[in-house]
């Protein structure tokens, strides 16, 4: 295995590009292309992307509202994004698409419209979106699983203490602290072995892997189009009729009505019902369009997130004094995402240091998935008074973080996708490498709003209004 990556330009020739290729962010002394390692938190809009919402943005009119051209040929391209974004998630004909803000949105829809006796099971490693829209009186949240083969044990035993007459099982296809992949195929044979129906959460799997309702068998899915390339404000959540057939309307209002009367009020059925008012064709477009872009190329994608992923986990591995975190352990099924700590050093001071210095972005912190950080950490995030490495202590000094702030549960998240090329990858690997060896160059203080280089920070996050 080499060091580095093989044919670089090769792997990327099939990749599709982002808005963003190129972009060059300030830095210490000076300007350099980004590195971006932020995926996991939301992914540039690609080109193709960018060109669809620049069509749409050039002449749309009311969706399903008039009959002048602008107002018909963006009821098309709404009804269509509906149909693009139903084959992405591989929906069956009789389940409905529903367009929402985000998997948070589409996540509390679902529990709008949940049956009143419906117990929700949950893993404790969720992302807050999946764990917490239920209600606790109502959901069962299982201990973080050591191995796949646990989890499914702890779910088979939940799930038979389950008396109340609905059960719905959401799990996160790949976590977006660690990148760690459920077999989903295991997880709804074990639900309907039950008879409980189970909703995933694709936010994190949808960007690398292909998502099959129907041949999964799987109930529901959710997923934000700001994960897969498309810009903020859609998502969508896609499954079976019946129970949003029978809730009460989420959005209540135009739209969402069949007759309105002094005595009566007869509302729609299908994705309208909880679609009221006018919606957001822009994001539907954009979301469709990177949903049609991802598919074409997915085996490209596949490809190109395997090597780079698989070169930044060595490359970080090797690294002394930087501990990586899984789930499930390294030898695990994971997409390209990697949770890091580096010892003697706080992750937001790693996080701070990665940008103003080496030009890089990465997320610090516990990624709204507090339970599982705290699990994989045990309370230490590698900053702990006299952990190891001859910096420790010196780093500390010079940092002037206060000793109380030393035991903060955090970690470092690289998740690399599109935006990502073989290069960044390697100055990554290098920029840890020089981090762990001998702490940060430049002298950093932390205030309420993180970790600070005052001699640089007006330069490196100062911008101009687009307005």
């Amino acid at each position: 295995m080499t060091a580095t990556l093989e044919a670089p330009a090769a792997l990327c020739a099939g990749v599709p590009a982002t808005a963003t290729d190129g972009l060059q962010v300030p830095v210490a002394d000076g300007w350099i292309d980004y590195a971006n390692f932020d995926h996991a938190a939301s992914t540039p809009a690609l080109r193709s992307v960018a060109s669809a919402v620049e069509r749409v943005v050039a002449g749309y009119g009311s969706v399903h509202r008039g009959n002048g051209h602008p107002s018909r040929v963006t009821s098309q391209w709404y009804d269509q994004a509906r149909e693009e974004v139903g084959r992405f998630v591989g929906a069956r004909a009789t389940d409905h698409v529903v367009f929402t803000r985000n998997t948070t949105d589409s996540w509390t829809l679902l529990a709008h419209a949940l049956p009143a006796d419906t117990t929700v099971v949950a893993f404790a490693s969720e992302h807050h979106s999946t764990l917490l829209p239920w209600g606790a009186h109502r959901t069962v949240t299982l201990g973080v699983p050591a191995t796949v083969a646990d989890g499914i044990r702890a779910l088979d035993r939940a799930l038979g203490e389950v008396t109340s007459r609905h059960s719905l099982v959401v799990v996160a296809g790949a976590s977006n602290v660690t990148g760690d992949v459920w077999p989903i195929a295991d997880i709804v044979a074990v639900a309907h072995r039950h008879g409980a129906r189970v909703a995933l959460d694709a936010a994190q799997l949808a960007p690398h892997r292909r998502i099959d309702l129907a041949g999964w068998d799987v109930d529901y899915v959710a997923l934000s189009g700001h994960k897969i390339y498309a810009p903020y404000g859609t998502g969508v959540l896609a499954g079976r009729g019946d129970w949003l057939d029978t809730a009460a309307p989420y959005l209540p209002g135009g739209g969402a009505t069949v007759s309105v009367t002094e005595s009566e009020v007869v509302w729609a059925l299908g994705p309208a019902r909880h679609e009221g008012g006018t919606p957001n064709v822009v994001g539907a477009v954009a979301l469709a369009a990177a949903c049609a872009a991802l598919a074409e190329h997915r085996a490209d994608i596949a490809l190109y997130e395997h090597a780079l992923g698989a070169r930044l986990r060595r490359g970080l591995a090797a690294i002394p004094g930087v501990r990586l975190h899984t789930l499930f352990g390294s030898g695990a099924d994971q997409v390209a995402v990697v949770a890091f700590t580096v010892d003697g050093l706080e992750a937001g001071l790693v996080s701070t240091a990665l940008s103003v210095e080496y030009g890089i972005g990465v997320r610090d912190g516990r990624f709204c998935a507090h339970r599982l950080v705290d699990h994989l950490l045990g309370g230490d995030s590698g900053v702990a008074a006299g952990s190891g490495g001859s910096h420790g202590a010196d780093t500390l000094h010079r940092s002037g973080m206060p000793s109380a702030r030393l035991r903060e549960v955090a970690a470092v998240r690289a998740s690399l996708g599109l935006a990502t090329r073989p290069h960044h990858v390697e100055r990554l690997i290098t920029a840890v490498t020089e981090l762990a060896a001998r702490g940060p160059a430049l002298s950093y203080v932390r205030s309420e709003a993180g970790w600070e280089t005052p001699s640089v920070a007006a330069a490196t996050t100062s911008s101009s209004r687009l307005w």
